[in-house]
């Protein structure tokens, strides 16, 4: 359907030149969005994929364990969306304390993200509700070091902010004036909350998402704070009792559609043709997630097999393998820490498992060595190769 803007355009004055700036009209739609048919078609199957993903992580060993990585790897095409170009390993390798050398600022940038993502989780298992204090709160962590860290964390814009473009006279897309954004955020925090209407949920996160991405409330992060707000929502929904499901990889590869819908619904009110493009995003990500917990567990289990056909050799590498199943990059000393083995057999353990290629060197390095679990960051990696 196609409803014409979904809000007004404000003519303000910016540097000598007129600007016009999006002012979006408060969710829901108006005229209502139409569930039945093409949405009600693509609703269905990544409610199904939605279902698996959340019972597939209630069937696991140790829920933590693929959360702690899941969270990484959406930490880092998230931001890789933004232009940052780190890798998976590089990430983990940062994380160890005794990891050597200053890390990059891609780097910097992207443990902020696991740290926001977590503090907002944390904040949901507390109680707390979904709310713009909530959000801010998630963005001063985003924001707390490196990159952005200029941009008035924590706080909703004062200034204007444009995309595209080199200045908002010339830009693809001008959020609302500052003025306009409490209001705005007042208005989403409200259908946040008012789950009196008759829109299933995941339509009702499609909205939101499009939403916050058009009042673009800070000057920085907005993309990866709309990106965790997606997720968030299910959870404290409770349609995942852990988020596993992250649409960053989606986004990533349609990220010319991706752009292009966003704008469509600004223009043309085109809520049904976004919602269906979402849906299947829902849908595709939920699939993968299930294949890829059902490949790890799969790879550990080949690897506890095949060590343990090592007779004695093979037991203090099998403490080791535990320890690379929860935390895929580790070091002698972690190792050692989490297993109670001496350090000589931690290192006998490690050189074990590269003869049998199940871990590799990671720094090349004589001090200060790393050792990656080779199947693991494979699988956990899919997706987040640059180029």
């Amino acid at each position: 359907m196609h409803r014409g803007t979904t809000g007004r355009y404000q003519v303000t004055k910016l540097g000598g030149e007129e600007v016009r700036a999006f002012v979006p009209s408060p969710l829901p739609p108006t005229p209502a969005v139409q569930v039945e048919g093409a949405v009600q078609r693509a609703l269905e199957p990544a409610l199904l994929a939605l279902g698996r993903l959340d019972a597939i992580s209630s069937l696991l060993p140790n829920p933590a364990l693929f959360l702690y990585n899941y969270v990484r790897k959406e930490a880092l095409l998230s931001s890789q969306i933004e232009g940052t170009q780190s890798s998976l390993s590089e990430l983990m390798l940062f994380e160890l304390d005794e990891a050597p050398g200053t890390p990059t600022a891609d780097v910097v940038e992207v443990s902020n993200y696991v740290a926001a993502l977590e503090h907002g989780l944390a904040r949901l298992r507390d109680g707390f509700p979904l709310s713009n204090r909530w959000l801010r709160e998630m963005h001063g962590v985003l924001l707390r070091s490196g990159r952005g860290s200029d941009k008035d964390p924590g706080e909703f814009r004062r200034s204007q902010n444009w995309i595209g473009g080199t200045r908002p006279g010339n830009a693809a897309f001008v959020p609302p004036p500052p003025p306009e954004v409490i209001d705005a955020m007042s208005a989403l925090e409200a259908f946040m909350h008012d789950d009196s209407g008759d829109l299933p949920l995941l339509v009702r996160v499609g909205l939101v998402h499009v939403q916050f991405e058009t009042i673009h409330p800070f000057l920085d992060g907005n993309g990866r704070i709309g990106r965790l707000l997606i997720t968030l929502q299910l959870v404290h929904a409770g349609a995942l009792a852990t988020p596993l499901l992250y649409l960053s990889l989606y986004l990533k590869q349609h990220r010319t559609r991706y752009y292009q819908l966003l704008d469509k619904v600004r223009t043309a009110g085109v809520w049904e043709e976004w919602l269906v493009f979402f849906l299947e995003g829902i849908a595709e990500t939920a699939t993968e997630a299930v294949s890829a917990t059902r490949r790890l567990v799969a790879q550990f289990d080949t690897d506890r097999a095949h060590l343990a056909t090592l007779k004695r050799p093979g037991r203090s590498a099998l403490q080791v393998l535990d320890v690379l199943t929860r935390r895929p990059v580790i070091s002698v000393r972690f190792a050692a820490q989490q297993t109670g083995l001496s350090y000589p057999a931690v290192s006998k353990a490690l050189q074990l498992m590269i003869r049998e290629g199940i871990v590799r060197e990671l720094t090349g390095k004589r001090r200060h060595r790393a050792y990656g679990y080779i199947g693991h960051l494979a699988i956990l990696s899919e997706g987040t190769e640059q180029g």
